[in-house]
């Protein structure tokens, strides 16, 4: 991974620094900004290969930015760009007077040798993620692609939900993020399906879809299970697919969705009895989802090697790497 801070610079050095290396010589792209704010930029950058694309995190100060035919001619790309805008709203313009709003949250598509000019909405910087993807015939399964501009995926859209799952699972943990490289594919390709370059009806948009139901699956089961209740059928209609889709999905993983969720539950106990000592067990365990206390404690122990008091002692790294794959036997 390589990563970068402009804290290490000058105050005055700063925003000429981000502009040459991080904008023109990286991402081949023009930033501005008024010139009695430069003192005060600030800006972190990292990024991390993920197969053959190219994960980019950046948090800085806010600034205008825009890809020119100079700079497409400058540092040419034949590549896809899938970016998440975290924090940070502003408008982009893409050329004959076609303006979106990019929201906090937003995931914009589209090919990166197209120009476009963004401009923020507020003053008190942005959090962004960009992956930049290298278009291969076989990637984009003889799409149309080099004339798809950059643009905002319908927000409510259900393809959106499941490439807007596979992103953050990638960028939850980027240290582990070059484990998602098969999933870089089903991205590009339920992006362009949301785009309608592509047809639904081929075997790699449905290994595309079965990748990102399962981490929309997953998405929700880490937000809700604090909820006891949470149940498959639950999570199934929230999705919109069947009971017998959802269990599915978690088939070729080797857990079943029930223990899926019980191995979700556990890690998240382990942090807390570390990280929170002022709460009890038994208050921990509830607040995971457990139901019974005599459960939490035996499936715990099966996969931990140790009882929830002695893991209050031992920090979470400590856990075992196929704790999950134990839940499995635990039950």
């Amino acid at each position: 991974m390589l990563t970068f801070s402009t804290d290490a610079l000058r105050p005055q050095d700063r925003f000429e620094h981000w502009c040459e290396v991080r904008g023109k010589s990286l991402f081949g792209v023009t930033i501005e900004l008024e010139r009695d704010k430069r003192a005060d930029f600030r800006g972190r950058f990292s990024a991390t290969p993920v197969g053959s694309a190219v994960l980019a995190q950046m948090s800085a100060s806010s600034y205008r930015v825009s890809r020119t035919a100079s700079d497409i001619a400058r540092v040419p790309s034949n590549s896809l760009h899938l970016a998440w805008q975290v924090r940070g709203p502003g408008h982009m313009n893409i050329g004959r007077d076609r303006v979106q709003f990019v929201r906090n949250g937003d995931l914009v598509f589209g090919h990166s040798n197209l120009p476009f000019a963004s401009t923020p909405e507020r003053t008190d910087g942005f959090d962004f993620f960009s992956l930049k993807i290298p278009a291969t015939d076989e990637l984009v399964l003889g799409a149309r692609i080099e004339d798809a501009p950059p643009v905002a995926l319908a927000r409510d859209a259900s393809l959106t939900r499941l490439v807007g799952a596979m992103f953050r699972s990638m960028t939850r943990d980027l240290a582990q993020a070059g484990q998602f490289a098969d999933d870089v594919a089903h991205m590009v390709r339920l992006a362009l399906l949301a785009r309608g370059r592509l047809r639904p009806r081929q075997d790699e948009i449905r290994a595309a879809l079965h990748a990102g139901y399962l981490h929309a699956a997953r998405e929700i089961l880490l937000r809700d299970l604090h909820r006891a209740s949470l149940t498959p059928a639950a999570v199934a209609a929230e999705l919109g697919i069947s009971l017998r889709q959802l269990h599915a999905l978690f088939e070729p993983t080797g857990l079943s969705f029930a223990r899926t969720l019980t191995a979700a539950r556990l890690k998240a106990a382990r942090r807390a009895l570390y990280a929170i000592r002022e709460r009890s067990i038994d208050e921990i365990a509830f607040s995971c989802g457990f139901d019974s206390i005599a459960t939490f404690y035996r499936v715990f122990r099966s996969t931990y090697g140790m009882t929830p008091g002695d893991a209050r002692r031992i920090p979470p790294q400590d856990q075992p790497a196929n704790a999950a794959n134990r839940v499995a036997t635990a039950r």
